[in-house]
């Protein structure tokens, strides 16, 4: 065999070899994900809604990997929080960011628990300014779901540009900003927050691109043609039915 074909014979098996394990890896992933989705200490409620949240094509969406390092910005109950858990394994880290405010709350924070029970032990509570939000250890991905539209509240008086620096600062170049919220009618101001309780997508593209974020992707999975966005998200003929979506933003490497 003359050398030129050895060398490609040589370049053609590194670039299978390099698909295989690219292979492996996204099946490892979407396997560690499943398991996740189906975790028997998930509560019933939560499992309920997956029909509704999608969580297993939402976490696809995000890439998560076994062993990452997940900032869940403004966890809720925690609905998230656990999926992340068993997806990023025990190798990973989830780090439930909530605010001050909630942290000194009279009722504990329902991820309080979570972080507290031995099935999530690689879950940490973090409570932050927002405007200064710093983790223990760079993420692979800050996600936040349902809860951006409440940067803008007018009774947080924020500054959202900071926020969002500040979620940009806590990413390790190259990692995810994934922001899923109710939409609001295109062209809707910000204040539809303190009214409806959401925001109109083009404002947090405009928003993240302006903090230096990269635009990556967005997912149709929970978008709702039949909401007409004139309601509030917990008015009962809409709720857990919401028009929603989901963008994927990238810290430049």
């Amino acid at each position: 065999m003359s050398k030129s074909l050895m060398l490609a014979a040589a370049v053609l098996a590194l670039s299978a070899g390099g698909a295989f394990a690219q292979h492996d890896h996204h099946a490892a992933a979407g396997d560690a994900v499943a398991r996740a989705v189906a975790d028997e200490h998930r509560p019933a409620e939560d499992k309920a809604r997956d029909a509704d949240r999608k969580p297993a094509e939402m976490l696809a969406f995000a890439e998560v990997h076994p062993g990452e390092v997940v900032g869940d910005f403004l966890p809720g109950g925690g609905y998230f929080t656990r999926i992340f858990s068993k997806a990023v394994g025990a190798d990973g880290k989830v780090y439930a960011i909530i605010s001050e405010a909630q942290a000194k709350a009279e009722k504990p924070p329902a991820v309080n628990a979570i972080a507290a029970d031995p099935a999530y032990g690689n879950v940490e509570v973090v409570a932050a300014q927002f405007q200064s939000l710093s983790l223990p250890q760079k993420a692979d991905l800050i996600w936040t779901s349902q809860n951006y539209h409440d940067l803008h509240l007018s009774r947080l008086n924020l500054d959202v540009a900071a926020v969002n620096k500040a979620v940009f600062e806590a990413l390790k170049p190259g990692g995810y900003y994934v922001v899923l919220d109710h939409a609001a009618a295109p062209g809707s101001p910000v204040g539809v927050a303190d009214t409806l309780h959401r925001i109109d997508p083009a404002i947090v593209r405009k928003e993240l691109e302006a903090a230096g974020f990269v635009f990556v992707a967005e997912d149709h999975a929970l978008r709702n043609p039949q909401d007409d966005h004139s309601k509030g998200v917990f008015d009962p003929s809409i709720r857990g039915r919401t028009d929603q979506f989901i963008y994927k933003f990238k810290k430049p490497e």
